[in-house]
């Protein structure tokens, strides 16, 4: 059994995937115009209802759910007809060898934090991006706490996880997509770089940034420009800068 918490969250999962709610939790007495936009979703979907107190709610799940519980059978599969934004790899190029115009892949070289997968998630969202890779080992996954701060994205951006990062960007490479590695020791500013064509922007993870393997597997390096004190930026900041970049030289 999973929970899936937070009035974004549950909006998105009862519009994109409602055959895997079991049953819509919402707190007592919570009467507000959103509630009730998500009664009515949920009643037009089919899906039970029921009220618990505000005490049942924090013990059914850690974090803020905004008065609503969405309760789900199981962890989605990647791969299960069932939640379309959980991709394999193969459907992962098969976007790349179809696509029409050039792609935009955010690769997240083993991001732990599920707050900053989330946050990654929404950027990525509004950016446009056409699928967020990240590794099977050692990376956050699409947990309940990501998808809360994602606030619905977690189930509309296509999520690939890969059991080999490198063996996918030789892969991407092999596809005419370009890789762009964010990386401190860059020399060249992202600002720097035409970023229309084809490309997957690869994040490191937080603190130590690029693996070795994966940083030479990358076609170039970038970099954002500190003018302050401090050395970097948080992995998710740091992607939603870099993102919205490709979205503003593509015009």
């Amino acid at each position: 059994m999973q929970y899936i918490y937070g009035i974004h969250a549950v909006d998105s999962l009862l519009r994109q995937n409602p055959k895997s709610v079991q049953r819509l939790w919402v707190q007592q007495g919570r009467e507000d115009k959103r509630i009730a936009s998500l009664l009515e979703l949920a009643q037009n979907q089919g899906v039970p209802m029921a009220r618990e107190s505000r005490k049942d709610l924090d013990d059914m799940v850690r974090g803020r759910h905004q008065g609503v519980v969405a309760e789900t059978l199981s962890d989605p599969v990647h791969g299960d007809t069932q939640q379309a934004n959980l991709w394999q790899e193969s459907d992962l190029l098969r976007m790349v060898d179809e696509k029409d115009s050039p792609v935009l892949i955010l690769v997240l070289d083993g991001v732990t934090d599920p707050h900053n997968l989330g946050a990654c998630l929404r950027s990525a969202d509004a950016a446009g991006v056409d699928a967020v890779v990240v590794p099977k080992d050692k990376s956050a996954d699409l947990s309940p706490t990501v998808r809360k701060v994602a606030c619905g994205a977690g189930e509309v951006v296509p999520f690939v996880r890969v059991t080999n990062i490198s063996r996918t960007l030789d892969a991407l490479k092999e596809r005419q997509v370009w890789i762009y590695g964010a990386a401190g020791e860059a020399e060249k500013s992202i600002y720097d770089n035409d970023l229309t064509g084809s490309m997957a922007l690869v994040m490191g993870a937080e603190g130590a940034g690029l693996r070795r393997l994966t940083r030479e597997h990358c076609d170039f390096l970038i970099k954002l420009p500190m003018s302050g004190s401090v050395s970097s930026l948080n992995v998710s900041v740091a992607t939603g800068v870099c993102l919205f970049e490709v979205v503003r030289q593509r015009g």
